[in-house]
């Protein structure tokens, strides 16, 4: 029987409702070859530039190496040679291994620096739901667990049109990323366990819609009428919180990956204990020592975790 591959791209307004995602195998009988729906998801009415946008969700259970759960802004439907991007997208998971959690920025169709960080959970995110969230300003961009900071990325000079700068879309999609997603492709997709289903609840758009046709923006929120709290950076007491994070969990940042980069990124600020504590965890990728076997690194979809407590 042959297999061939089936994306189904059905995307729907999300306000206010309660949205579940999934990707199923569908026999197709008199065509002779096992068809494989491998994405779906939603996406936002609005075009946003710059605000704060934040869902609670809860992974699918069980076996789930492969599943790719994406919560991201995007505008690559606008601007294919040149969209921007910024990403939270959970990456599957074997039974009794740690959950992770990867977050990558793309600005002016910079696909070529892939801009990942990857991080263990310290809980299980298929038990119950928790709030991720993405602050985006003219200056920096902040991902938030459950209000805990894990990454602050600033915007340099040196950057030039690489940091997200265009009005985006919030999407959610789930699909099939077995190539490279758990493992870096060790562990595939087993439909077995379908259908995949993940929640989304409790969502936030803060910010200002941007109206593509008039290029302007419109229809402000005002934070003082919102019920929640919105952030503006990172405070002292949070600052602590977040290197507390990075400190346990982090386990990969492009910044100090000396494979991919001979020299970091100029918008890179080393830190030498991250980079001390990365180079033990694995010496090859940070350490600069040689590689006896491939270690494969992947982009985000647009190319296409549980410990102690924080």
């Amino acid at each position: 029987m042959k297999e061939q591959v089936c994306v189904s791209s059905s995307y729907s307004f999300f306000f206010p409702v309660f949205v579940y995602l999934i990707s199923v195998p569908v026999r197709v009988s008199e065509y002779d070859f096992y068809c494989v729906y491998t994405g779906s998801g939603f996406v936002s009415h609005d075009l946003y530039l710059h605000g704060f946008f934040s869902a609670s969700i809860k992974l699918p259970a069980d076996y789930t190496a492969g599943v790719v759960v994406a919560f991201y802004m995007s505008n690559g439907d606008m601007f294919e040679k040149n969209h921007d991007e910024i990403d939270f997208e959970f990456l599957g998971n074997i039974r009794g291994k740690d959950w992770r959690i990867q977050t990558n920025i793309y600005g002016n169709g910079s696909t070529s620096i892939g801009r990942e960080e990857r991080y263990n959970l310290w809980f299980d995110p298929s038990d119950d739901f928790h709030q991720y969230s993405i602050l985006w300003t003219d200056s920096q961009i902040i991902f938030y667990i459950d209000g805990i900071p894990i990454r602050e990325f600033k915007r340099t000079a040196s950057m030039g049109g690489d940091f997200p700068a265009k009005p985006m879309s919030l999407y959610a999609t789930i699909w099939d990323g077995s190539d490279w997603a758990t493992n870096g492709g060790k562990y595939r997709v087993n439909y077995k366990y379908a259908p995949y289903v993940t929640e989304f609840s409790d969502f936030v758009l803060h910010g200002c819609s941007f109206d593509p046709i008039e290029q302007t923006s419109s229809k402000c929120d005002i934070t003082e009428s919102s019920k929640v709290s919105i952030p503006t950076g990172v405070s002292p007491s949070q600052r602590i919180k977040m290197e507390n994070f990075r400190r346990k969990h982090m386990t990969y940042s492009y910044c100090y990956d000396q494979i991919r980069y001979k020299v970091p990124p100029f918008e890179c600020v080393i830190n030498p204990l991250e980079a001390e504590r990365l180079k033990v965890h694995d010496p090859v990728t940070f350490g600069g020592g040689r590689r006896h076997h491939g270690k494969r690194h992947h982009r985000s979809r647009s190319s296409g975790t549980k410990a102690n407590d924080v």
